[in-house]
Formats: structure tokens, C-alpha cells, sequence
């Protein structure tokens, strides 16, 4: 029983930890924010302008500096937090445009193979020199100054491929640069 008697007398003759006055935590702060680092001679320094020991200032700087970083912590994850969300927003939005592309493209794929078992459109070069659609399909080697309609008849849709034959059989035989040029697509789908 001697044991926990003398334990017991130790802990109520402790001396009580003596708190700081606002004046000396004002004093520490302004330090802390100067320099998180505490320095021997800053420390001495310190302990002789505030009154106390240089164990309880650098204590006190121990335990600010642990705060402070984990403050720091704590805005970093808020900052990742946030940058986490707006990264997810983003990956939501880009999954509906690939969805939406993805429909886009099946559409598209569904139209060629439409286009493969109907066989292939039929593309005709009109010329006209009054401005107007004379409705004649015979192809002239040498354009007019005047118009160029091409237009697509006998099919409700058009290869990619075969319009862009099509448009580039005008670069093969130049029109004059004053002349207009007009493309009919009347019997083609319209999307919307």
C-alpha cells in the first residue's frame, strides 16, 4: 500500500500547468506566423520576453505547428473534395455526350446499311446558265458561266462517299469564279 500512497501524494503535489496570458498567446502567434519554425536562440529569446521557461514556448510551438499542418490538411482535402466533384460532374457529362454519339453513330451505321441493300443512289450534274433547274441530267464537259445544280434523284439517301464524288467532279472541270453553285438535295432525310 506504500506504493499507491506515494503515487498518489506525487500527482496532487504536481504543480498545475500555469496558462498562458492573452498578451503572451498574441505575442506567440505573431512569432508563429513570422517563422513556423522555433530556433534555439528565438526560443531563449522568447521565454525571456514572455516570462517563461523555453520548454513551455517550444511546447507551445510544437503543438501550434501539429494545428497548423493540420488545418492545412484539412483545406487540402476540401480542395481535392471539390476538385473530386467537379471532376465527376465532368466524367457524367462526357458519359452522356458518348452516349448521345454513340446513338448518333448507330443512326448513321443504320443509314449505310440501309444504303448497301437498297443499292446506290443515283447522282446527276444539271447545268444551267439562266440560274434555274432546267431538270437536264446530260453532263457537259466544259461548265458555262452560269449555276451548277447538282441534285440526287431515285433514292431517299446518299453515301457519304458517292456525295463527295459527286461534289468533287466540280473540281475536275472548273466553273467560271463568277458562276453560282447550287446543290438540290430534296430526296435526302432531313435530322433534326
Amino acid at each position: 500500500m506504500d506504493f499507491f500512497q506515494s503515487h498518489s501524494q506525487k500527482q496532487t503535489f504536481k504543480p498545475h500547468k500555469k496558462r498562458l496570458t492573452q498578451e503572451q498567446l498574441r505575442l506567440l502567434e505573431n512569432n508563429f506566423d513570422h517563422d513556423k519554425k522555433l530556433e534555439p536562440e528565438r526560443k531563449l529569446q522568447l521565454a525571456q520576453e514572455l516570462g517563461l521557461a523555453p520548454r513551455q514556448v517550444a511546447i507551445w510551438y510544437q503543438n501550434k505547428r501539429a494545428r497548423w499542418k493540420n488545418q492545412n490538411l484539412e483545406l487540402d482535402y476540401q480542395t481535392l473534395q471539390l476538385r473530386l466533384e467537379s471532376t465527376l460532374m465532368d466524367k457524367r457529362r462526357l458519359e452522356r455526350e458518348v452516349g448521345r454519339l454513340r446513338q448518333e453513330l448507330q443512326m448513321a451505321q443504320d443509314v449505310i446499311m440501309g444504303l448497301n441493300q437498297n443499292g446506290p443512289p443515283v447522282c446527276s450534274l444539271s447545268l444551267s446558265t439562266s440560274g434555274e433547274e432546267d431538270g437536264n441530267s446530260n453532263y457537259n464537259s466544259s461548265f458555262p458561266s452560269g449555276d451548277v445544280n447538282c441534285s440526287w434523284g431515285n433514292s431517299d439517301t446518299l453515301k457519304v462517299e458517292e456525295l463527295y464524288a459527286c461534289l468533287m467532279s466540280e473540281e475536275d472541270h472548273p466553273a467560271d469564279l463568277n458562276s453560282n453553285i447550287r446543290f438540290s438535295l430534296s430526296n435526302l432525310p432531313r435530322q433534326g
